[in-house]
């Protein structure tokens, strides 16, 4: 099939990689948010997908919004067969919907209709999940509500950050991104609705989402630093400004802290929480590179019955 990709972050690289190498279809152009401010300097740069593009000498096309008629009309020009998806980042009108004859086919990071929306990875580690996936499906004006072509299953790791999960389900899922245009092509492929149940929604998460709440059981205190890592970034208050939590580790045997109450020893640091102690391996204080939590404690001399959590940011 001709294919139009729409796709913009490092995420999205794998799948137009396996799309690319595929001998059975070809990769007319690709379409991309446009370029955004990045750096110190704030100049503006490609999005992923648009530099791995160019770099294949494949046409990028990057309108402001997909209902703008110049993007629209040049859509038609090249009349794709489908247009596949991962993590555009732009709701598609049905005008734009309408164009190819097989439709627009999002690849989504979840086993549908489990966490519809912008984090499914994230929510996905913040719940507790032990098994979750990548499906494909044809693109509706319902939120990610479309019927199923297929899935593929993950197992989410104890230590697992939405970071390394994200990584393992972006290659999976190019594969199987791949396996739908090809099932879609010969006609082997059919949609399946979703069922009506099981859906769990993955709005996206706010820096408020990811402020720890040290009166939670540790399980979810951790699980909201995996879940966070490496955006938004799970934090709490120290003494007036925002520390980063990067990682963090249960200390089952401990439970004589109060919530926030901070522990520090020779080599490590503990908090309390609503349950057991967490110990604090990797943190960020506010303008300065992440570092050791011990190492954190000893320069900050914390004071007996010490706290994180407590008061506002300055």
């Amino acid at each position: 099939m001709k294919l139009v990709f729409a796709g913009t972050p490092e995420v999205a690289v794998p799948a137009l990689d396996a799309l690319i190498a595929s001998e059975r279809h070809e990769v007319a152009a690709v379409v991309t948010r446009p370029d955004a401010p990045a750096g110190r300097g704030r100049r503006l740069v490609a999005s992923p997908v648009a530099q791995r593009a160019e770099e294949a000498g494949i046409e990028v096309l990057k309108p402001a919004k997909p209902r703008d008629e110049d993007f629209l009309a040049r859509l038609r020009e090249i009349a794709p067969d489908c247009c596949p998806v991962v993590a555009y980042g732009a709701l598609l009108p049905q005008v734009a919907l309408d164009v190819p004859a097989h439709g627009w086919v999002n690849l989504h990071f979840s086993l549908l209709p489990a966490w519809r929306g912008a984090a499914p990875v994230q929510h996905a580690v913040m719940a507790g999940d032990e098994i979750t996936g990548a499906s494909t499906f044809l693109i509706e004006q319902g939120l990610d509500s479309g019927p199923v072509y297929g899935t593929v299953t993950e197992e989410v790791r104890p230590t697992d950050t939405s970071g390394d999960l994200l990584t393992r389900l972006a290659l999976a899922g190019s594969g199987l991104l791949v396996a739908t245009m090809d099932g879609i092509e010969d006609g082997s492929l059919k949609a399946v609705p979703q069922p009506a149940d099981g859906v769990t929604l993955a709005p996206k998460l706010t820096v408020e989402d990811a402020e720890i709440d040290w009166a939670t059981p540790a399980l979810r205190i951790d699980r909201v630093v995996r879940g966070c890592t490496p955006a938004p970034g799970a934090w709490t208050v120290f003494r007036g400004e925002r520390l980063k939590i990067v990682q963090a580790a249960l200390v089952a045997d401990r439970a004589d802290l109060a919530p926030g109450e901070l522990s520090p020893a020779k080599n490590n640091v503990c908090v309390g929480s609503g349950s057991h102690a967490v110990e604090l391996l990797w943190v960020q204080p506010q303008g300065k590179k992440p570092m050791r939590g011990a190492d954190w404690a000893r320069g900050v001399r914390i004071a007996p019955g010490e706290r994180v959590g407590a008061g506002d940011v300055g």
